[in-house]
């Protein structure tokens, strides 16, 4: 069953799209959302367009949100790099240790900027970004997001944009820890390689027909986002830029030449 895409129109967005993507007309896309169907309710798949710098923000984790009063569930996310302009860089975690005084004051005048781990990227690089972590996403870079379901978001610092801060709620949830390298790998474009492991969610990368293991590990509801090829889900064929739900991958067909994310939740996962 395909997912339905949610076009999101944002002053930093793209009006031209990386491939294959486009923006209608007049219209400066930000972000594509696919709505979580009910049988995969804790999960968000989205791709961001950032024509500019975004926000440099964090999300709580479960026990968090929860103690916040809203929501029952963090923000545990990743980023697949789909495009990238010539000197695109995300900024995860921080360059060195920095203690919540530090941090308070840096987001007050801005050179929080500066105190991030800022990363060259490109299409391939792929960021696990767990919760609690400060990061920003840099002008010029298209991302492919898996994410827990949560629109809780901090924002620390805007860059002078007429937005809402969120400092008070910002500064009691975020990590002040130096960029862990562990959380960053490059994947190749036609490769089969877990992703994630939990504890929310799993996701793997697959190329052409994956192992009998691998079709085990997803035996109930899951999302397939092809990157490369066409997939039939119950009888709709599925390409490049879409989403669908599959019941698991027992019964799916993959082509020979494909590439695709799968992912599904970890029900079994636990509060940070």
């Amino acid at each position: 069953m395909r997912v339905k895409p949610i076009h999101v129109e944002k002053v930093w967005g793209l009006d031209h799209l990386p491939a294959p993507f486009s923006a209608a007309p007049g219209k400066r896309i930000g972000e594509i959302w696919f709505e979580p169907p009910a049988e995969l309710p804790e999960l968000l798949v989205k791709y961001i367009f950032a024509g500019e710098k975004l926000s440099v923000q964090c999300h709580p984790n479960d026990a968090q949100a929860v103690a916040s009063g809203h929501g029952t569930n963090g923000k545990e996310e990743c980023w697949l790099v789909i495009d990238a302009d010539e000197g695109a860089k995300l900024g995860v975690g921080f360059k060195e240790d920095v203690n919540r005084e530090t941090m308070h004051s840096a987001a007050l005048d801005g050179s929080i900027e500066n105190l991030l781990a800022w990363h060259d990227v490109a299409p391939g690089d792929f960021f696990y970004i767990p919760a609690n972590t400060v990061h920003a996403i840099g002008g010029g870079v298209s991302i492919l997001e898996i994410q827990q379901n949560s629109d809780i978001t901090y924002r620390l610092f805007d860059y002078g944009r007429p937005r809402e801060l969120h400092l008070e709620k910002g500064m009691k949830v975020a990590s002040g820890a130096q960029f862990d390298a562990s959380t960053r790998r490059t994947v190749l474009p036609d490769e089969t390689l877990t992703l994630v492991e939990g504890p929310y969610f799993r996701l793997h990368q697959v190329a052409g027909d994956p192992e009998d293991d691998l079709r085990s590990a997803y035996s109930d509801a899951v999302l397939v986002i092809p990157r490369k090829g066409t997939y039939q889900v119950d009888g709709e064929d599925i390409g490049p830029g879409d989403c669908a739900q599959a019941k698991d991958l027992e019964g799916l067909v993959f082509p020979k030449d494909g590439v695709c994310l799968v992912t599904a939740p970890c029900r079994e996962g636990v509060s940070a």
